[in-house]
């Protein structure tokens, strides 16, 4: 069956004629654009880019994730800086300004200092991006954390900010990358804005029906470069069964393995922890070999390999990472999953088609 592509907004036809008809009637409109600051290593852009959305300009204040960003993007401009440094010269009107906005200061896993935080501050600064460009749509991503910060407060005072603007309907949900087309189960807080001149009310992603699962994406994966196991490391993970963690040592290997962690009680599962091919794996991190956080491969003993962490976080095998090997590793543990990203884009497509 011959598929019609549209090169100007990407729509794909079965029929002639009804392509014919969406050209000639001018149902066509160019490409929706956006600007993206904070890009990190470009899942969040990626998805969208895939999905037939137009990058005018992506910001990030890591040089190594500028270089991939270039990379990836070569027809793209790369701003290597603060957000706040970023001199607008926009011509059109930007259909979407988005935004992983540092989530360090609302991270579980670290001191949650929240707007205490200058990284936190930053959703400040997106905010009066917001007011200064005025998009018909804005998103940000954050760590779900942020949800429970100061037991509700920081998301509170976040949101009464956009208020003031007078400008935008919000909407915010956390998702799991894992219910769109996603092997891995990965929670994110995406806060979406809708302009109110536009009079569309967005509707997050339905969850799809399958949940994929390690054995997807890895069953097939060829090799790559990857951290490995010291020789005592290798010995303990190879007493680990597919799917198991620390629990599944002899209990001398526990204590001696966990130390002063043995006795504090839960939360350790991911100590020592082998994947299971059958499961989504676990929220990928900034490298799969931290004593706190394993994230050993299913069938071999060794971490997961830059390729394996790469296809987890659905980015195509073509799209290449740059700097050492921990530098990938973090750019791709921090990254927005590419299909999850792809599935909000749908949602904010039809808020902006329709």
């Amino acid at each position: 069956m011959t598929i019609y592509n549209c090169e100007n907004c990407k729509e794909t036809f079965s029929h002639k004629k009804d392509y014919k008809s969406h050209t000639m009637h001018k149902n066509c409109k160019k490409s929706l654009t956006f600007i993206e600051v904070c890009a990190g290593a470009g899942g969040l852009s990626k998805g969208f880019i895939d999905n037939g959305f137009k990058p005018i300009l992506l910001n990030e204040i890591d040089k190594v994730c500028c270089d991939t960003l270039r990379l990836n993007h070569p027809e793209v401009k790369i701003h290597h800086g603060s957000m706040v440094s970023i001199d607008f010269e926009i011509e059109n009107e930007i259909d979407i300004l988005m935004g992983g906005v540092p989530c360090q200061a609302f991270s579980q896993a670290g001191k949650r200092k929240g707007l205490e935080d200058k990284r936190g501050n930053l959703i400040l600064n997106f905010i009066n991006l917001v007011f200064k460009l005025k998009p018909k749509v804005f998103l940000i991503e954050n760590v779900k954390g942020l949800v429970s910060h100061n037991k509700g407060e920081t998301l509170k005072f976040i949101l009464n900010e956009i208020d003031k603007l007078e400008l935008y309907t919000v909407s915010h949900k956390i998702l799991n990358a894992n219910d769109y087309n996603v092997p891995q189960k990965r929670e994110r807080l995406f806060i979406i804005g809708v302009r109110k001149d536009i009079n569309k009310k967005f509707k997050f992603p339905k969850p799809y029906e399958y949940k994929p699962i390690l054995k997807d994406v890895l069953e097939d994966c060829p090799k790559s470069e990857g951290l490995i196991y010291n020789e005592k490391k290798r010995e303990i993970m190879e007493l680990i069964p597919e799917g198991g963690c620390w629990i599944d040592l002899p209990i001398d290997i526990q204590k001696e393995y966990l130390g002063k962690s043995y006795n504090s009680g839960g939360g350790k599962r991911g100590i020592a922890k082998r994947l299971s091919m059958n499961k989504p794996s676990l929220t990928l991190l900034t490298t799969p070999s931290q004593k706190q956080t394993e994230r050993c491969h299913p069938i071999e003993t060794r971490p997961l390999q830059i390729l394996e962490y790469s296809r987890i976080q659905t980015f195509p095998d073509n799209y290449k990472f740059c700097g050492t090997l921990s530098q990938r590793y973090k750019q791709i543990g921090n990254a927005v999953p590419v299909n999850l990203a792809k599935a909000i884009s749908e949602s904010i497509k039809k808020v902006l088609r329709n």
